[in-house]
């Protein structure tokens, strides 16, 4: 896996480095990326031996590290240059100089932000327009941070927000956060449409069986496809044009452009 896959991958799977068994699964489970967490799925007493499990998996994959300010931030850092580690993703991004920290010890590593508090929401433009590849939404952090129960309604603020900050740092359309409920479909399912619907590209996966529906749903339809592919042909010609009942100007030809960018890149 190169730094690269950070800008086109729709699922970005964790596991735990405290699990070395489960490892080799994620990177053969179909996920974009498998990323090997040092982080919130290890306890403080096993952060030093966790990162031997660096060693010989992770130049294959992402690793989460811990966040700017920890007492473990410097040494994950080291273990990942050892391990040659092509992209980092870095938890509690709050600032700039959070990011610039990661790429100048690693500076052939891509990093992905999670902005996942009121201090990272304030300075998500700025966070934006650093040396980082993509964004990630940290939902359930920033749920805690301000004292928010409910992950719908009161959340959309802040999607749209991270989808705004990415689109004017030049960024792929960032990573939603994660579905806590493994074994409901339905919810998943939901969340991935509203995802799509505010404008992510991938979401943060806890276990394979979401990957598939994660996939899908970050994919063009065949629908989609085929009235992408009559709006091309119609405007062909540069005079005015009517697909399905609609005109068809810049902004609709400039979509279906980059739905069947899209459809291509997968």
């Amino acid at each position: 896996m190169t730094a690269e896959a950070s800008h086109t991958a729709r699922s970005l799977l964790f596991v735990p480095a405290t699990r070395p068994d489960r490892i080799g699964k994620a990177l053969a489970s179909g996920a974009d990326i498998a990323i090997i967490d040092l982080e919130d799925a290890v306890a403080a007493a096993d952060k030093d031996a966790a990162r031997a499990a660096l060693a010989g998996a992770a130049h294959r994959a992402a690793v989460r590290i811990n966040a700017v300010g920890t007492p473990w931030f410097d040494a994950d850092l080291a273990a990942c240059r050892a391990a040659r580690v092509p992209i980092v993703v870095l938890p509690k991004a709050e600032h700039p100089s959070h990011a610039q920290r990661v790429r100048a010890a690693l500076p052939e590593a891509a990093v992905i932000a999670i902005v996942e508090t009121a201090a990272g929401f304030e300075n998500i433009d700025a966070i934006a327009r650093t040396d980082v590849a993509r964004l990630a939404f940290g939902s359930l952090d920033l749920q805690v941070d301000l004292g928010i129960e409910d992950d719908g309604e009161p959340l959309h603020y802040f999607r749209a927000r991270i989808v705004l900050a990415s689109r004017l740092g030049g960024l792929p359309p960032p990573v939603d956060g994660v579905c806590t409920a493994l074994d409901d479909e339905a919810r998943l399912a939901a969340e991935l449409a509203r995802a799509r619907r505010f404008g992510f590209g991938a979401k943060l996966c806890i276990h394979p069986k979401q990957i598939a529906a994660v996939h899908a749903a970050f994919a063009p339809t065949e629908a989609e496809v085929a009235w992408a592919q009559r709006v091309l042909a119609a405007s062909a010609s540069g005079a005015a044009a009517r697909v399905d009942g609609e005109m068809v100007d810049a902004p609709v030809v400039a979509r279906a452009r980059r739905i069947l960018q899209r459809a291509q890149g997968i």
